[in-house]
């Protein structure tokens, strides 16, 4: 089994245990603050690699750390990924749930491009627009890039949607050559 497929299923475990206490999405931000801790800092990912500690270390340390902060049943998923050493996969592990949690809120993200930043009422349309277009509730992810000089660029998965003015220029030149040359 490949890391993708076995962060999925321990994913998928999370998410039951979250949805037994009703904590879906607190418990996304607990794990994604762990996977985020373990990628920014060398020590911690360190003392979670180290072949040298036993895994009853670990949880003991881990449980020192976190015991008050988490809940008890939070704590526990994370000793079991500890003690069949998995814990270098939990950065997947917290991918993989947060594309579960999509899934079952039928959400999805879009990278969103445009020339100037929008006002909030108009982050509030575009996503209801795209929400529209598509049938899923979007979550609009928004970059600048200038030029483009307006419209927007919208990508979902593979799927890329073009409405910039810049495309459109191009478009409208191209024809206009491919007449001149007849």
């Amino acid at each position: 089994m490949n890391d993708s497929t076995i962060g999925r299923n321990y994913a998928e475990t999370l998410l039951i245990l979250a949805k037994k206490q009703g904590q879906q999405e607190e418990w996304g931000a607990l794990i994604d603050a762990i996977a985020a801790a373990m990628q920014e800092d060398r020590t911690l990912k360190t003392f979670l690699e180290s072949p040298k500690l036993a895994a009853s270390q670990k949880i003991e340390i881990l449980d020192k750390a976190l015991g008050k902060r988490i809940p008890q049943v939070f704590l526990r998923f994370l000793e079991t990924v500890v003690t069949k050493r998995r814990q270098m996969l939990i950065p997947v592990i917290a991918t993989e749930y947060r594309g579960l949690i999509d899934e079952s809120e039928d959400r999805i993200h879009a990278s969103v491009t445009v020339a100037r930043e929008p006002a909030g009422p108009e982050k509030d349309a575009l996503a209801r627009h795209l929400s529209r277009l598509l049938g899923k509730r979007v979550v609009p992810h928004i970059t600048l890039n200038p030029a483009i000089l307006g419209g927007l660029i919208v990508k979902v998965g593979d799927t890329v949607m073009d409405g910039s003015v810049r495309r459109r220029l191009a478009t409208l030149r191209s024809r206009m050559l491919a007449t001149v040359t007849r």
